[in-house]
């Protein structure tokens, strides 16, 4: 009766088919598409991490209430990708799937990830640019800038092994939270699972490249309208911004691809000789 009426989840190994099929489609979408869903996905992920900052600004919460609670309002990001519809890279990196099991090409697969990632920074570095010029980060007397500009300070100066593992345990939720939003069969299923693996990766401080491409990007823009006593801002520049770019985006493909998608294909998909 429960499967009838469709309370129940899709199970480990249907989500692995489906998983499989799904970056079928992704890979084989139009340029102009993919481009436009990636920018989508991009700016979305950035108003994930807008209403992140307002909380985090907040000095009155406690360490662990504003990392909880700023992580949980960070998950509207993924929200918006998954019911809404985007192209994330971070998310796509479980196309590595459909890659194991020789559905796409090897230049299918990079031609993906290479086209959301440009269209994810568009997007995301867009927004940051409307969000500058909005004076949005005058809120709560200023403490937002502020809080946007420690943050991007802090990404910035990250040594590059502990920007890369951030990254790998970043994409390892990330990719856990896109893949139990496949098991749901309903709106209220998908956005129940989506928020508690990524409200983890906010809270635990671990890094995603595309909400690095907006956090980055505004923290410089609002760097010289900031006074804070102490705050280093040397490393908060555009050479800073590509140097935590790279091992965050190795990390995440790592975290993702292996840890998730060549982990599950091996369990679910992988044809084992007879005997």
């Amino acid at each position: 009766m429960a499967e009838i009426l469709g309370f129940d989840a899709f199970s480990p190994s249907e989500i692995s088919e489906k998983v499989e099929k799904v970056g079928v489609v992704k890979a084989h979408l139009k340029t102009w598409q993919s481009l436009m869903l990636g920018m989508l996905a991009g700016g979305f992920i950035g108003l994930g991490a807008l209403y992140y900052t307002l909380v985090v600004s907040d000095t009155q919460l406690s360490f662990a209430v504003s990392r909880v609670l700023g992580g949980m309002t960070f998950s509207l990001g993924l929200i918006l990708v998954v019911v809404g519809g985007a192209e994330l890279f971070t998310g796509n990196n479980l196309l590595v799937m459909a890659w194991a099991e020789r559905k796409i090409t090897t230049t299918e697969l990079l031609r993906n990830w290479v086209l959301v990632y440009v269209a994810n920074a568009i997007g995301a570095m867009g927004l940051a640019v409307i969000v500058y010029f909005s004076h949005h980060a005058g809120m709560n007397q200023g403490a937002v800038a502020t809080a946007y500009v420690k943050i991007a300070a802090a990404k910035t100066a990250l040594p590059f092994a502990e920007a890369f593992l951030k990254g790998v345990l970043c994409n390892l939720l990330v990719c856990l939270a896109v893949w139990m939003a496949l098991a749901g069969r309903s709106v209220t299923d998908k956005v129940i699972v989506i928020v508690f693996p990524i409200s983890a990766f906010v809270a635990a401080g671990f890094e995603h490249s595309v909400a690095n491409m907006y956090f980055i990007p505004l923290g410089i823009l609002l760097k010289d309208s900031v006074t804070v006593a102490g705050l280093d801002v040397s490393t908060l520049n555009w050479e800073g911004f590509a140097g935590n770019l790279l091992p965050v985006t190795l990390g995440n493909i790592f975290g993702g691809s292996v840890l998730v998608a060549a982990i599950y294909y091996i369990v679910y998909r992988f044809k084992r000789p007879a005997g």
